[in-house]
């Protein structure tokens, strides 16, 4: 019988036995975001399709090609979000949070949604770890946000990544360029393609991130930004790389970073891994408020693909955590031995043990095959003799050995224990290994 359906394309299931890696990947991202100060907001999957023309830019691909957009129920035109920036700057607008102490920093793991084509480490749906620092306008906030990034990537074990930083200027300099640019794509219009024919006009620079081949070529030969900032934004990118330098982070300069949404100005970067991938992009958008409709404010963050992190993360052979396995799974012989399996397991969840006992009516046999599956650290069989005594065996699953325990509250002591014993005796193991090397 086929089935009924499948995923759509361009979206992934992630399974129980790779879940772990993501709460890995999520919760250590999010925790050294805290230790910057970037407090976690969550924003609706959708927005009105209006925010996202606004803040990514009508001339975009997101925008033009890749939005999933649709009418509600009431004629409303909503979008799935394409990225985290827009709904997080809406968010913090909407709420005020502009009003108060400055900055305002948060960060999400979000899912993002954009129709392109589905090759390697690029999704339909995809997921996003995201930081916007909203009211910070000094350099030393650029080098802050790419330090966190770059920590971040540091703590989940990858090597090579490399930084590249760029400044596209703000919208005073850029006119300057733009008008390079459009001379310049003039001059090579008959090779363009259609829809960068119809950006020469209205956003040459949208031209810089088309992803034909043709356009891209003929981008690589264009004016860059950098001859064209203003002596204010040129001050600013020079405040930046002195920031960086004086905090031992290396980077390379690229004029070709233009990153593929309207709200950004002056510096932008990405981190690269070693295959080429990008792993995170971001820098400043100090007019998205304003466009939205806020009073002027600085701002500038950073996107993470965790699809790419975990792609690469694999690659590498990072290290990640164990995956998570049962601590204790209880045995039972019969309906009495099978209630106290329950009681014994509900107890010691309470106290924030991983127990399991059967609730497949499985014979001793196959609750032993069973336990062995889930990677039991212990288990403990009872039966008529264990409920009249009291006690009974406690099985460590990794040695074989086995001692007495109550089935009674000093059963949880014993456990954590025991767990505890197992966790030293493998940092011993880990530290001798070290040494051997050594």
């Amino acid at each position: 019988m086929a089935l009924i359906t499948q995923a759509p394309r361009g979206t992934q299931d992630v399974l129980p036995e790779t879940s772990y890696k993501w709460q890995y990947v999520e919760q250590t991202a999010l925790s050294i975001a805290r230790d910057f100060g970037f407090h976690e907001i969550r924003t609706p999957v959708f927005e009105h399709t209006n925010l996202f023309q606004r803040s990514v830019g009508e001339t975009t691909d997101v925008v033009q090609k890749e939005m999933y957009t649709f009418e509600d129920k009431g004629g409303r035109s909503i979008t799935l979000r394409p990225e985290g920036t827009a709904g997080a700057a809406r968010s913090v607008l909407e709420h005020g949070l502009l009003s108060g102490a400055l900055p305002v920093k948060v960060s999400y793991v979000t899912s993002c949604y954009r129709y392109e084509k589905s090759q390697k480490g690029r999704y339909r749906e995809f997921h996003q770890f995201g930081v916007e620092c909203f009211g910070a306008s000094a350099p030393q906030a650029d080098a802050e946000v790419i330090s966190l990034a770059i920590q971040v990537l540091k703590e989940m074990g990858l090597k090579g990544v490399a930084l590249r930083l760029n400044s596209i200027g703000c919208p005073t300099c850029r006119a300057r360029y733009y008008e390079a640019l459009q001379a310049y794509f003039t001059g090579r219009q008959s090779e363009l393609c259609g829809t960068c024919l119809s950006r020469l006009e209205r956003n040459p620079m949208r031209i810089l991130d088309c992803k034909s081949p043709v356009c891209h070529g003929i981008a690589a030969e264009a004016p860059v930004v950098t001859d064209y900032l203003c002596e204010d934004c040129a001050a600013h990118f020079v405040a930046v790389q002195g920031c960086l330098s004086a905090a031992d982070i290396a980077f390379t300069l690229d004029p070709h970073i233009v990153r593929g949404l309207d709200y950004y100005t002056r510096t932008v970067f990405e981190l690269v891994a070693e295959d080429g991938l990008v792993v995170c992009g971001g820098g400043r958008y100090d007019g998205l408020v304003e466009e939205l409709g806020g009073a002027p404010q600085p701002g500038l963050g950073f996107g993470m693909g965790i699809e790419r992190l975990l792609m690469v993360m694999e690659a590498q052979n990072a290290p990640f955590p164990e995956a998570p396995t049962c601590d204790l799974y209880l045995v039972s012989m019969g309906q009495a031995a099978a209630q106290k399996c329950f009681a014994l397991a509900t107890a010691l969840r309470d106290g924030g043990a991983a127990v399991e006992c059967d609730i497949v009516g499985r014979s001793l046999k196959a609750q032993m095959k069973y336990a062995d599956k889930l990677g039991a650290k212990f288990t403990i069989v009872v039966g008529d003799n264990e409920l009249e005594n009291g006690v009974a065996m406690m099985k460590d699953m990794a040695t074989g050995e086995s001692q007495e325990v109550s089935l009674d509250d000093g059963l949880y002591t014993v456990l954590r224990q025991k767990l505890l014993d197992r966790e030293l005796a493998g940092v011993t193991d880990l530290f001798a290994e070290v040494a051997e090397i050594g």
